[in-house]
């Protein structure tokens, strides 16, 4: 890979998913999108839940990634996050499901409400990227 490449390496709590040499990758932090070429300014980011994407000779690959951290030094990207899916792992009618089961959620407090809007974030960011 021409010099373009750094290191990206994503894991969860079950398994190392992902390491190796990427050209570009773009994290769905808590408050947005952040894309990282080579070379970029060290960060410590928040995830939050979405689609993350990395190309790769060229080729684009993506998972969905649900909350965890992200830190990029030294032309290292690493990814701690709770789930790490490719689009073909998604279940579509467990990701409806939960949708639904965050829609009846009772907000009784500041904590509940935040629960249920990560619980929604969350069953959408799957729909979508089950969608394609």
């Amino acid at each position: 890979m021409a010099n373009q490449a750094f290191q990206c390496t994503v894991i969860t709590p079950e398994a190392s998913v992902f390491e190796g040499e990427v050209e570009f990758a773009v994290i769905p932090a808590h408050d947005g999108e952040i894309g990282i070429l080579r070379n970029r300014a060290p960060l410590l980011c928040r995830l939050g839940a979405g689609q993350m994407r990395v190309r790769i000779e060229g080729v684009e690959e993506r998972w969905f990634v649900d909350a965890g951290f992200a830190q990029v030094l030294d032309n290292k990207v690493v990814v701690l996050t709770q789930k790490a899916l490719r689009p073909d792992q998604i279940d579509r009618s467990k990701a409806e499901a939960l949708l639904a089961e965050a829609h009846a959620m009772e907000v009784v407090d500041e904590i509940s409400e935040r629960r249920k809007t990560q619980a929604e974030a969350s069953a959408r960011a799957q729909l979508r990227m089950a969608a394609g």
